[in-house]
């Protein structure tokens, strides 16, 4: 999730422990805390591919913050003298801070890392978007009410405890969402007769109402979008051509590999000039991918490792406006016009 939210679910988290006894201590400690594992983006991993699928590694395994709480609990205690009777409770912030930032990652598509070292599987639930003001909200609401200097700590207590509750109960809701959108796809790929090898929902930017839908299928894939107020026969599903073939000469590289098995299947293969272009399907949109990278190019004696530079293109938000519009009427289209050139400008 983004920074901010990771801020305020700390905070939230810090003051619904230990609020009631230390005050904005607990806010400080756990905005702090809620920040911490995501400090790993400034390593030098050595590489775009290692930056990619090293990032939620060690940083947001819940044994990591097993184990690392009471060497931070000890700084703080240095820190705060006189709180020793709070120790125990200190660790439980810490620790549910640093193990709460992980697991609502783990919501998105991305991935993360909970149980490293024993296992590198980066889960991913893909019941939230990155950014969800609906989410967000309401932990700054509690964030803003203990901070406020003429409310009282009980006040400011409980109602950081009510918008605590509301925030994890639209967790909760955003799956219910998943799972009804995944049963209204499932339906739809049968009613279409497509052959599906590969299948994931994600919520659309901003919202749960209308999830981004991705089906791999023998040499092409399937984006589309399906409503929750949809039935099986309004979600839309267009077709796109992938050519796994084209790294068939370097498939045994580690960065392809590990690309292959980071996004769990979800990706295309396509060229572009001289460039074989590994696109992560899970993030972004058709033609405008989050995460891609050079993974070959063409030669005279034909494909050849290629940089692994990283090629950005993120999403445009410009037809927001549409995100809102296809979430009650099916027959709007999010297709971008460049997928018909293979997102080449024409």
């Amino acid at each position: 999730m983004d920074s901010l939210t990771q801020v305020a679910l700390g905070s939230a988290v810090g003051y619904a422990v230990l609020g009631n006894k230390v005050g904005r201590k607990a806010v400080a400690w756990g905005a702090i805390l809620g920040t911490l594992p995501d400090l790993d983006v400034f390593l030098p991993y050595g590489g775009s591919v290692e930056a990619f699928t090293y990032h939620r590694g060690f940083s947001h395994s819940l044994f990591v913050h097993l184990l690392i709480s009471p060497l931070i609990v000890w700084l703080i205690l240095k820190i705060h003298t006189g709180m020793q009777t709070y120790k125990a409770r200190w660790f439980w912030l810490v620790f549910l801070c640093l193990s709460t930032h992980a697991l609502l990652d783990s919501l998105t598509v991305y991935g993360t890392q909970l149980m490293w070292p024993l296992s590198e599987y980066p889960f991913a639930v893909s019941s939230m978007f990155i950014i969800d003001p609906l989410y967000t909200l309401p932990l700054l609401i509690g964030l803003a009410f203990t901070l406020l200097p003429k409310i009282s700590t009980s006040k400011a207590y409980k109602i950081n405890a009510i918008t605590l509750s509301l925030s994890t109960a639209y967790l909760c809701l955003a799956f219910v969402f998943k799972l009804n959108i995944d049963d209204k796809v499932k339906t739809a790929l049968n009613n279409r007769d497509i052959d599906a090898t590969g299948y994931i929902s994600t919520p659309a930017p901003l919202t749960t109402l209308l999830w981004r839908v991705v089906v791999m299928s023998d040499g092409h894939y399937y984006e589309g979008y399906a409503s929750v107020f949809d039935s099986p026969s309004d979600v839309t599903l267009n077709a796109y051509n992938t050519t796994p073939s084209l790294i068939k000469p370097i498939d045994n590289q580690w960065g392809i590999q590990r690309l292959q098995w980071f996004t769990k299947g979800f990706y295309s293969i396509r060229q572009q000039t001289d460039n074989v272009i590994l696109s992560d399907l899970r993030m972004g949109m058709e033609c405008q991918y989050v995460f891609n990278f050079v993974v070959g190019e063409q030669a005279d004696s034909g494909i050849k490792v290629g940089s692994f530079e990283r090629l950005s293109q993120r999403p445009s938000f410009s037809n927001a406006s549409n995100i809102w519009h296809r979430i009650w009427q099916p027959e709007v289209s999010l297709a971008s016009p460049l997928a018909k050139n293979n997102c080449s400008l024409p």
